[in-house]
């Protein structure tokens, strides 16, 4: 398990984050859990899911202060294992955001 996974949200989101006090993806509510990515899956995502969007944020979050389970699964459309984040991300263990 890596100490680092990444998360792409939009500018709008991780503002809302931060007035929340903490980060809550619409796959939350829908799925169960936050999707999030390796470093070596992050262009790889921005480019399925994230093709021509703007105002784009990358949050680095601290897998070691994360506050909900953490858990690798298969994504069956790639056959690859990502990070699922059981929970909201609390703000502390997002370490760097960055707009892309």
């Amino acid at each position: 398990m890596a100490d680092k996974i990444y998360h792409i949200t939009s500018m709008e989101e991780w503002k809302l984050a931060l007035m929340k006090g903490y980060y809550e993806a619409p796959s939350l509510a829908t799925e169960g859990f936050i999707h999030c990515s390796t470093e070596s899956q992050v262009e790889g995502v921005l480019n399925r899911y994230y093709s021509g969007k703007t105002n784009l944020v990358k949050l680095e979050i601290d897998t070691t202060l994360l506050t909900h389970p953490l858990k690798y699964e298969i994504a069956p459309s790639i056959q690859e294992e990502f990070p699922h984040v059981f929970g909201v991300i609390n703000l502390d263990a997002v370490i760097k955001p960055t707009q892309i």
